[in-house]
């Protein structure tokens, strides 16, 4: 077995045994202060509430009716949370790889949601690195076909494919929000384009997600990165604040943008800062351009910006987009930063013409207003009331 593997297999085993541990009693150097909302903690056993380990509060971004998706969900404690705000129209997932938390949280699925009126949360086993394997089902198979040889392994191998493909314990583009706190930072970082990957396949078209987690100012060096202790100590595993923000834009999101960040560090260690960070980003920027003569004018306090796909938006200028960056451009988080500027005459699906999204390109005004047949206006005669002060 080679060096990497050891070292990965180490990892895995030291964060299973602190949050095993963790599960039992309190582990105060596993969590960093947070000021959550009090009354959706009110309904929360003290079991489950000193059982958290987290470093942010993403469930401020939970609305009413959401398909929630916590990764690494613990205790539970995010969950039942968002539980009271999704509503009994949504729904909760939690995720986790640590039997001992998943018994503590599915110990008081029925009692919470007793309290709360309605129940509307799950508890699943899994890897948040890989979200298409449920590992409940894939010991159950085990149990029932022991494995004896390499065939037995090649049987489990190809249960493993077959629930994956066919049963996948969260089916693409079912979440409407994925929430992590603190949990990340845990995932080998060989696999960690692999977790934002499945964040990405996961969350809805238009969808989102909200990942409070430890990052560091500087890059780790190999020599903590090889301290299994400290891995499960939320600080090996932590990555780069600029380098944790472009994951989310290398897996395909958009509107990347950091909600909190922790003032003081959490951690020392080396020289190198560690903090907590709240990132919300968001899905639905894939499939063709095509041309509806609309614009957007950036209103600054910039003299120009540039998005993840290149566009240049340059203050006070019609900058021409395409009709899905012109849905993407008028909702949050942008919308308050853009005047939306909507041709006169709305140009049909079957007339809109590819879109060249590459570079900046000014609408022309004579472009929005084409087709559109208006009289000349005097001023004065617009029908704007002057008891709005709009002259």
């Amino acid at each position: 077995m080679s060096d990497a593997s050891t070292s990965t297999l180490d990892v895995l085993e030291s964060v299973r045994e602190r949050y095993a541990k963790g599960a039992e009693t309190q582990v105060p150097e596993l969590c960093c202060p947070v000021d959550y909302d009090a009354s959706l903690l009110k309904v929360l056993p003290d079991e489950i509430i000193e059982r958290d380990y987290g470093c942010g509060d993403p469930s401020r971004f939970v609305q009413p009716g959401d398909v929630v998706l916590d990764l690494g969900s613990g205790g539970g404690k995010i969950c039942y949370m968002a539980s009271q705000i999704a509503g009994p129209e949504g729904r909760v997932i939690g995720v986790d790889t640590t039997a001992d938390m998943l018994t503590l949280a599915r110990k008081w699925q029925d009692g919470i949601g007793e309290k709360i009126g309605w129940k509307n949360v799950e508890f699943l086993h899994g890897r948040i690195q890989d979200l298409r394997l449920d590992r409940d089902r894939l010991a159950a198979f085990i149990a029932d076909n022991p494995v004896q040889g390499l065939d037995g392994l090649e049987r489990i191998e190809t249960e493993m494919m077959r629930l994956r493909n066919d049963e996948p314990m969260i089916a693409d583009e079912s979440v409407d929000l994925v929430l992590s706190n603190c949990v990340l930072n845990l995932v080998d970082n060989a696999d960690k384009k692999a977790l934002f990957d499945e964040i990405h396949r996961v969350l809805k078209r238009g969808g989102r997600c909200a990942i409070s987690d430890i990052v560091s100012d500087e890059d780790v060096p190999q020599a903590l990165q090889d301290n299994s202790e400290l891995w499960s100590g939320c600080i090996s595993g932590a990555m780069r604040e600029d380098r944790f923000l472009q994951a989310f834009a290398d897996a395909g999101l958009y509107g990347v943008e950091v909600a909190v960040y922790q003032a003081e560090p959490w951690a020392i260690v080396e020289g190198i800062e560690f903090r907590s960070m709240t990132v919300v980003a968001h899905k639905g920027k894939e499939g063709p351009c095509w041309d509806h003569n609309e614009a957007v004018i950036y209103n600054g306090p910039w003299k120009q910006v540039v998005d993840d796909d290149g566009h240049i938006l340059r203050r006070g200028e019609r900058s021409a987009v395409c009709k899905k960056t012109f849905e993407i451009m008028t909702r949050a988080p942008y919308a308050d930063s853009i005047t939306p500027i909507a041709p006169l005459v709305a140009v049909s699906t079957e007339d809109a013409q590819p879109f060249d999204c590459s570079g900046p390109h000014l609408r022309e005004p004579k472009e929005s207003k084409f087709g559109a047949e208006r009289s000349d206006i005097a001023p004065g005669t617009s029908g704007c009331d002057p008891s709005d002060s709009c002259c």
